[in-house]
């Protein structure tokens, strides 16, 4: 998946720069765009656009129907930008591409006006007491807060739930606030079963060499009175 473009700083560097960001989408196996925003047509922050010539996408559930407009599902691409395969791995490809269509494993829905919006990695999803939580939602809300400069939201084991909800942040240079504080700014904007119950602030995230934060890599805190 494309790495994230929290809808902030698109709004910030447009104003800043005096120039409009068009936001796309794609992955190594779509040679490597599948969809875009544009000039011609009305832009909606956010959004990966719509797909680009000669491509199709769908969003489908487990089964893979289509699901209806608005409601998350997997994300498929066709088309002529989509690989004939992984080399010399024919079991992965059999299992990336069927039927003709490449299953990303990225989340999204698609508007009524046709523009599609990533949700998340199916592989992130957060399943709290049967609830699904797709972190990215509760980080565009924490990118939102003036003091975030960075921030990561991962399922926590549970013994109860199965997953807790949790949110490792970094801060802008010079800013000043609590990790309670950020946990209730989050929980005043989202349903009640998403916000994060352990939020930790943090000097900075574990990223590789593209800049994109490997959430397997962060560790949390251990909770007091225990190593």
């Amino acid at each position: 998946m494309a790495r994230r473009f929290p809808v902030q700083v698109l709004r910030d560097f447009e104003a800043a720069f005096g120039c409009v960001v068009l936001e796309g989408y794609g992955l190594s196996e779509t040679s490597p765009v599948a969809s875009f925003s544009r000039l011609d047509a009305p832009r909606k922050p956010g959004s990966i656009g719509t797909p680009i010539r000669g491509v199709r996408m769908r969003v489908v559930d487990d089964g893979g129907n289509e699901v209806p407009q608005g409601e998350t599902g997997e994300i498929l691409i066709r088309g002529h930008n989509v690989m004939k395969g992984y080399w010399q791995r024919p079991e992965a490809t059999a299992t990336a591409i069927r039927n003709g269509w490449l299953h990303t494993g990225d989340l999204g829905r698609v508007d009524q006006d046709g523009y599609f919006w990533i949700v998340g990695r199916e592989k992130d999803m957060i399943n709290r007491g049967g609830y699904k939580v797709f972190p990215r939602e509760v980080e565009d809300v924490l990118y939102e807060h003036p003091a975030v400069a960075d921030a990561a939201v991962i399922g926590l084991p549970n013994p109860d739930l199965g997953e807790e909800i949790g949110a490792a942040v970094v801060l802008t240079p010079g800013a000043a606030t609590t990790a309670e504080e950020l946990r209730d700014y989050v929980k005043r904007q989202v349903a009640a079963y998403k916000y994060p119950r352990k939020v930790w602030i943090v000097d900075a995230l574990p990223k590789g060499p593209t800049g994109k934060i490997l959430k397997r890599e962060i560790v949390p805190p251990p909770e007091p009175g225990k190593r």
